[in-house]
């Protein structure tokens, strides 16, 4: 009985042991549990103030996880070829430990176009806006969203990006054709890439000394590649645009042939002007000629403007200098009976200098990159650049290229120097600015005597560099003959109207009709309506062209007519089809579309 009682105190005494020990294994588990999703919570803060410290806009750190995990990256883009691309994506990510680009799969993923292995032939897009340039392709990783378990908390960048490369952000030139444009004008095609966007530049570059210029196309701070990896191993973009439009460069850098205008330019002088007012009201700066109205008569106001027109030069301080500045100076404002003043980007700020040549009459520079600030002129302004000894003005043509774009309303002329006399080299500088003592003793003499610098690719041809950096003692009598030689070409200017570039429509209700005259003879007769916009305009020269061509021939018939009706006999065969196109030409170069093709039968 003893034996008994006691067995069974020990079993209850086993139980309650057995009990306390899971409730103190349970009481553990849920306060792991705790831990755990505690310590879940706290990385996911401090994920979600990584994020907020990127941007003011708020994120829902849980929500931005968990549709990365269920729905991956998704991707859509415009253009055919990388080299006309622009891509879409939501959740993109970039890990800075690897230095790559990631696109997460999972079912409801989206890669439009879905290349396959073409997307590394030789990449999905340009960077930049340098075409086909192979520093500044774009591409990225692939691997599934499951893959997320195993990495580094993402920390998401909830503003909307835009990811691109500066192709070379020390030089002022490449700041405006390759960057602040397509920034610029990328950002007006898509409504989400406003003011708030930000821009991230990938090139690896630091921020250079025009920093402040890329400030300005955006409220937010930019964020530099060697940024991105303070803000964690894994970034996500939750909606970023990758890639910039080309269609406002007009000028290629010589990496395939020698550098000069692009073959097919799609940019006017219209939104070059459109780009260069707003970035003025971004720098608090108007045009020095709109600052200085006051009202007045017309009379009044022309004898103003004439009065208070300047001429400006622009004024190196380390590299190109030209050595009789002041010499320069004084002819040009005893020539013209201007006030000239100088300006420096070594010495002054860009908006005060901006502030000068948006009012000037004539803008004069040794060729380099502060030319873009031709940009900034006002209509029917002269640019005249300086070319050193040696150096050929006609293969060297950014700006004249800029000032002669339809809508920019520039007057451009070159000087070169042809005494090699009043130039001062530098060889012993480094390669970079023009020194040549690295080369064999003899390059070095076949380009001491070289007279012309022969047409080469970019970038470091020695030649070229070496007669680039050259000083010059600017020969005044000859500068003064090309100026005013260069002055009597200027076409004349109404500042209040620019030219327009209005193009017809189609013609309208075209007809055609036939009769035979004898076996040999017949008559075609074409008439046709004026297109429907040119009853709004007020048109100088309107005239017709129309194409006929025998049906089965390769060749066509051209005429240019003045009449809206016209009736042709010769060439014209009884019992033979005619096809016929009539199309309207305004002030004898705006084309106007081709009507619906006639078909006429004799």
């Amino acid at each position: 009985m003893r034996a008994s009682v006691a067995g069974c105190r020990m079993s209850v005494g086993a139980l309650l042991n057995g009990l306390l020990v899971s409730v103190v294994a349970a009481l553990l588990w849920k306060y792991s549990k705790l831990s755990e999703h505690a310590a879940l919570l706290e990385e996911e803060l401090h994920m979600t103030r990584q994020s907020q410290e990127l941007s003011q806009a708020r994120i829902d750190y849980h929500v931005a996880l968990q549709d990365l995990q269920d729905h991956g990256t998704r991707m859509v883009c415009t253009g055919k070829m990388h080299t006309d691309r622009i891509c879409r994506f939501d959740y993109l990510c970039y890990s800075s430990e690897a230095e790559e680009f990631v696109f997460f799969h999972s079912n409801s993923s989206v890669m439009l176009p879905n290349l396959g292995s073409r997307r590394f032939q030789p990449a999905l897009l340009d960077l930049s806006s340098v075409e086909d340039h192979n520093t500044q392709y774009f591409n990225f990783l692939e691997l599934p969203a499951a893959a997320l378990k195993f990495m580094p908390k993402p920390v998401f960048v909830p503003d909307v990006t835009l990811i691109l490369n500066r192709f070379n952000p020390d030089n002022l030139m490449h700041v405006f054709h390759d960057d602040l444009l397509p920034v610029f004008y990328t950002m007006k095609q898509y409504s989400d890439l406003d003011d708030e966007a930000r821009l991230v530049f990938m090139e690896g570059w630091s921020e250079g000394p025009h920093f402040d210029l890329y400030r300005l196309l955006s409220s937010k701070q930019p964020l530099l590649k060697e940024q991105l990896r303070n803000f964690g191993k894994l970034m996500c973009f939750t909606k970023s645009y990758v890639g910039l439009s080309k269609m406002t460069t007009w000028y290629q850098y010589g990496f395939v042939q020698p550098q000069g205008p692009k073959a097919n330019i799609l940019v006017s002088g219209n939104e070059i002007r459109q780009f260069a007012r707003a970035l003025m009201e971004k720098m608090n700066t108007t045009r020095a000629e709109e600052a200085e109205k006051d009202g007045g008569s017309a009379e009044d106001e022309k004898e103003k403007e004439k009065k208070d027109d300047y001429i400006v030069v622009f004024s190196r301080s380390t590299t190109r200098l030209i050595l009789n500045e002041a010499e320069l100076i004084m002819a040009l404002a005893q020539e013209f009976q201007m006030r000239v003043v100088t300006v420096s980007l070594e010495e002054q700020s860009f908006s005060s200098i901006v502030q000068v040549i948006s009012g000037t009459a004539m803008l004069v520079s040794m060729h380099g990159a502060q030319l873009i600030t031709s940009l900034f002129l006002p209509r029917g302004a002269t640019v005249m650049e300086l070319f050193p000894f040696a150096v050929n003005p006609e293969q060297y043509t950014p700006y004249k290229t800029l000032a002669s774009l339809p809508g920019m309303d520039l007057h451009y002329i070159s000087w070169r120097n042809t005494k090699e006399e009043n130039t001062i080299t530098h060889p012993d500088r480094p390669w970079e600015q023009g020194g040549i003592v690295h080369l064999e003793k003899e390059e070095q003499q076949r380009i001491l005597a070289s007279k012309d610098v022969p047409r080469h690719l970019c970038c470091r041809n020695p030649e070229w560099l070496f007669r680039i950096y050259q000083d010059t003692l600017v020969d005044i009598p000859s500068f003064l003959e090309v100026l005013k030689e260069g002055m009597k070409t200027k076409p004349s200017l109404k500042k209040s109207k620019p030219a327009s570039t209005v193009h017809p429509g189609r013609v309208r209700e075209p007809q055609c009709q036939t009769s035979v005259q004898t076996t040999n003879e017949a008559k075609l007769t074409v008439s046709w309506q004026i297109p429907w916009n040119l009853k709004y305009l007020k048109v100088r020269e309107v005239k017709y062209e129309v194409w006929i061509q025998e049906q089965g021939e390769n060749t066509y018939m051209p005429y240019i007519l003045p009449q809206q009706n016209y009736t042709f006999s010769e060439n014209i065969k009884p019992f033979t089809t005619y096809l016929v196109w009539v199309r309207c030409i305004f002030n004898k170069n705006l084309l106007g579309p081709f009507a619906d093709v006639l078909m006429c039968r004799t």
